[in-house]
């Protein structure tokens, strides 16, 4: 159990971090994250408060899609992912602004793998999955789409809505939206191979 909450744990903080540094890098967020950041200044509140609140709405969104009850521990995973993010963007990073472009991509690459192996490895736990990814699963298991479309669209309207609300979209959220599914894929392999040695340990 205890490396299994371990895994859960940094997997989410690791998460928050890529998040963060993909935001840092100014060439474009991912969809839910600009949706995020647009919320977060045009009406207020912190980045991870917006995180929570979307969260919360997906979480009762899923549970419409499959005709089932909110799941609500997945509340937990919420929470800490928006905790997350706000810590990195606003006490580690707050001060941090990249003027180079080389530094831009860095931080937004960086980002990526952060965000994969956060995800590969909070996934492992089986605790409540994030509602976003949720969100591909309720998608997928409601009108049997496969998971690439599944995540497609909720990435699409997530995109619709980033725009409506002026959130930072360009060329970064295009390379997000599309190679961070194949990322987390490959990524997963390996992460899932140390977590299952790890716990016959």
């Amino acid at each position: 159990m205890k490396i299994r909450i371990l895994f859960y744990l940094i997997g989410l903080f690791l998460m928050g971090f890529g998040v963060t540094l993909t935001i840092k890098a100014d060439l474009g967020a991912g969809a839910w994250d600009a949706l995020n950041v647009g919320l977060s200044n045009k009406i207020g509140l912190t980045v991870g408060s917006w995180v929570i609140i979307i969260g919360i709405i997906l979480m009762f969104l899923n549970a419409f899609i499959v005709n089932g009850k909110p799941k609500l521990l997945a509340l937990v995973t919420i929470l800490l992912i928006g905790f997350s993010v706000d810590f990195w963007l606003l006490v580690v990073l707050g001060n941090i602004q990249y003027e180079l472009l080389i530094h831009k991509v860095f931080s937004l690459i960086g980002g990526i793998v952060f965000i994969s192996i956060g995800v590969a490895m909070y996934l492992q736990t089986k605790f409540p999955a994030n509602p976003i990814d949720q969100l591909m699963i309720s998608l997928h298991e409601r009108f049997h789409l496969n998971f690439m479309l599944s995540k497609t669209i909720g990435e699409v309207c997530a995109l619709i809505l980033a725009f409506f609300f002026q959130g930072p979209i360009g060329l970064g959220t295009i390379i997000i939206t599309f190679l961070i599914g194949p990322i987390i894929q490959y990524i997963n392999i390996p992460v899932s191979k140390r977590y299952e040695m790890l716990l016959k340990r």
